[in-house]
């Protein structure tokens, strides 16, 4: 009896223990690279944001050699949340994924190189102020003999599905005759294009560009190509979630003012 009344007392005492150790945690269930990159004290409410992003859209988000995820959109966020002092949880989720999750209420927020248009303001995405202005245009494979929309007549195309790119594609395919097959995310449809799967990848300059050089992948941008640029925005599907959307912009402009933005961008594209 006095065993069964100790073991009783000093499993009561593990859990209360157990308790007070949990009650004054401060990490988040981020991932490892995530939590480390926030580097921000949580606001007085104590809350994390969830923020989801793409899987691969160098050089906004990729993962490098080291096997961290990086990227401009990576710097950008933490940089404006340690200025404004929230702590954020990056879900690393792949383009369609994330709008989804936000649509569901599963994410506060979603910053992936997403082009601020009306079409997307009018479906309920509530964007951020501008932080990076960019086209799209058409690369092809490195020997390919193709140099403009003129020569795509009766060829498939590449496009990232519900991206700014298959827009631009799809309001050409009428005019210059070609067909459309839509991928997943970026480095996909680019090897579609290596392996002649497709003539021809419709994506972000930047992105493309990024790639070729630093990947060495055979492919090569169209001169003439690309439409008029836009910015991308940092987006909330949820009004109620405004604040998030109130502190990016005012940690961009603080960002923007002391330098810090362009440290990143001419970290990552040398601009």
């Amino acid at each position: 009896m006095k065993k069964k009344m100790f073991a009783m007392v000093m499993s009561l005492m593990m859990v209360a223990l157990a308790g007070c150790g949990g009650s004054g945690a401060t990490e988040s269930s981020a991932p490892a690279n995530a939590a480390d990159s926030t580097g921000a004290t949580a606001d007085a409410s104590g809350k994390v944001w969830k923020i989801a992003t793409d899987t691969a859209f160098k050089p906004f988000e990729y993962t490098d050699d080291s096997g961290k995820f990086v990227g401009i959109d990576m710097d950008i966020l933490d940089a404006i949340a340690k200025d404004q002092g929230f702590k954020y949880e990056m879900q690393v989720l792949g383009w369609d994924a994330s709008i989804a999750a936000c649509q569901a209420g599963q994410a506060d927020g979603m910053i992936a190189g997403a082009s601020i248009t009306d079409e997307r303001k009018e479906s309920g995405w509530i964007f951020s102020d501008g932080y990076y202005d960019a086209n799209q245009s058409m690369a092809v494979e490195a020997n390919s003999s193709i140099s403009g929309f003129d020569d795509l007549k009766g060829k498939s195309v590449a496009v990232k599905t519900g991206s700014m790119s298959a827009t631009y594609a799809e309001s050409l395919v009428s005019q210059y005759g070609f067909t459309i097959t839509y991928f997943e995310d970026s480095p996909t449809m680019y090897q579609a294009v290596v392996g002649g799967q497709v003539a021809a990848v419709f994506d972000d300059t930047p992105i493309m560009a990024a790639n070729i050089k630093d990947t060495g992948i055979s492919m090569k941008l169209v001169d003439g190509t690309g439409n008029d640029p836009a910015a991308y925005g940092f987006a909330i599907f949820n009004p109620d979630n405004q604040e998030l959307v109130d502190m990016f912009n005012k940690g961009l402009a603080n960002i923007k003012a002391n330098g810090t933005y362009d440290e990143i961008i001419k970290k990552y594209l040398g601009e």
